[in-house]
């Protein structure tokens, strides 16, 4: 018996599909490090603006008022009186002044409108008051003990503290 030897067909492409994942990470890696560039730039950018008064946010997520810069600390306070030194680099955002003039002016708008619903609502309930207190003259009606209207509520009951076995 004789066994020939045939040569298998190739696909033709083996050096392209060897480079192409090759070259697919390497891009990947060059994008991921543009955009961490780009992100330590915008923060290089926002340590160096920082002036006293500038309202900031820490990465921890604490909100203070700087009041003083060195080279590598940056003083906020943080309250009425308290400083904290943070590092520059712990300084995550700045917040805008037209912000806080914003908010100030919708929570002066939303209270004008609260106090004038609460205004009314008082006027409308001493009016109810009134127009009760006439019709009704019962003597004695804010005893405990007295069930004359039979509207007197009991005082909710609590669920057990522990139970028994």
């Amino acid at each position: 018996m004789q066994l020939l030897a045939v040569p298998m067909a190739s696909s033709g492409g083996g050096g392209i599909t060897l480079l192409l994942p090759l070259i697919l990470i390497v891009g990947m890696i060059w994008f991921m490090s543009r955009s961490q560039r780009k992100q330590r730039e915008r923060q290089a950018q926002t340590v160096a603006s920082l002036t006293p008064g500038t309202k900031v946010i820490t990465t921890s997520g604490l909100v203070g008022i700087v009041e003083e810069t060195d080279d590598e600390y940056v003083t906020l306070e943080i309250s009425e009186g308290v400083l904290v030194q943070v590092v520059k680099a712990a300084v995550g955002r700045v917040i805008p002044e037209e912000d806080t003039s914003a908010d100030e002016a919708e929570t002066s708008t939303e209270a004008t409108a609260a106090d004038e619903t609460a205004e009314t609502a008082d006027a409308d309930a001493d009016e109810a008051a009134d127009r009760d207190a006439a019709k009704v003259d019962v003597p004695d009606a804010g005893k405990a003990g007295d069930k004359a209207d039979g509207k007197v509520q009991d005082t909710p009951k609590l669920p057990p503290t522990h139970t028994e076995n």
